[in-house]
C-alpha cells in the first residue's frame, strides 16, 4: 500500500497499522516537503477516498458507505489533532465515547477484527481508533512518535532498539536542533563573559 502523506517526507512507514496513523498524522504542512493535505476539497477528499478504499482491500473490510461529505474532511482534521496529542502525551481524557462505528468481524484465520462502518470519515476515524487499540494492546504504540524538531512535527515509526530517537531525520532534523543549541549557548557564555575579555 502506498502512503504518500508519509513518504512525502521521506519517512519509512510504520509496521502494520500504526502505518494508517502515521499517515493521518503526515497530512499536515511541513514546509519544504508538501501542503496540508486535508486543507482542500479536492486533494482531502482524494485522499480520502485513496486512503479508505486501499486500507479497506488491504484488510479484507468492506468500504465507507459512500462518497466523502461536507463533514468528513473536517472530522479527519479533528481526528489527526486528537491524535497528535495522544502521541505526545498531552491527550485529555474524553468520558464521552467518541461517534464511530465498529462491528466485530473474523478473518480467515479466525482471529477477531474491529471493522469500521460509516461514511468514509466515521469509516476512518474507526480503523483508525482501532489500530490505536492494538498497537497499544501489543506495547508498539509507543515507538509511533512526532520529530522534536518544532519546525518538522512529522509522524515517525521509532525502530531504535532502545526506542530514543526524537527526530525523524537525525541529519536533517537533529543537526538543526544541534545546532540551535550550539548557537545558544556560545550566546549564553558571551552574555556570562566579563566585561573586557
Amino acid at each position: 500500500m502506498s502512503w504518500t502523506s508519509t513518504e512525502r517526507y521521506r519517512i519509512r512507514p510504520a509496521p502494520g497499522g500504526l502505518a494508517l496513523v502515521q499517515e493521518i498524522l503526515n497530512t499536515r504542512a511541513i514546509p519544504p516537503y508538501g501542503e496540508d493535505v486535508l486543507a482542500g476539497g479536492g486533494t482531502g477528499v482524494r485522499w480520502l477516498r485513496d486512503v479508505t478504499d486501499a486500507w479497506g482491500e488491504e484488510q479484507g473490510w468492506p468500504g465507507p458507505s459512500g462518497e466523502p461529505r461536507a463533514g468528513d474532511l473536517e472530522r479527519v482534521r479533528a481526528l489527526r489533532e486528537r491524535l497528535a496529542a495522544l502521541v505526545t502525551g498531552e491527550a485529555e481524557p474524553v468520558r464521552a465515547p467518541t461517534d464511530v462505528s465498529l462491528r466485530p468481524g473474523l478473518d480467515e484465520e479466525g482471529r477477531v477484527a474491529l471493522v469500521p462502518a460509516g461514511s468514509p470519515g466515521e469509516w476512518l476515524e474507526g480503523a483508525v481508533w482501532a489500530q490505536v487499540l492494538l498497537a497499544q494492546a501489543d506495547g508498539t504504540w509507543q515507538r509511533l512518535k512526532l520529530c522534536r524538531e518544532p519546525a518538522c512535527r512529522s509522524a515517525f515509526y521509532d525502530r531504535s532498539r532502545n526506542n530514543s530517537a526524537v527526530w525523524h531525520d537525525v541529519r536533517r532534523c537533529g543537526n538543526a536542533a544541534n545546532l540551535r543549541a550550539s548557537r545558544a549557548r556560545r550566546k549564553q557564555r558571551a552574555a556570562e563573559a566579563p566585561a573586557g575579555e
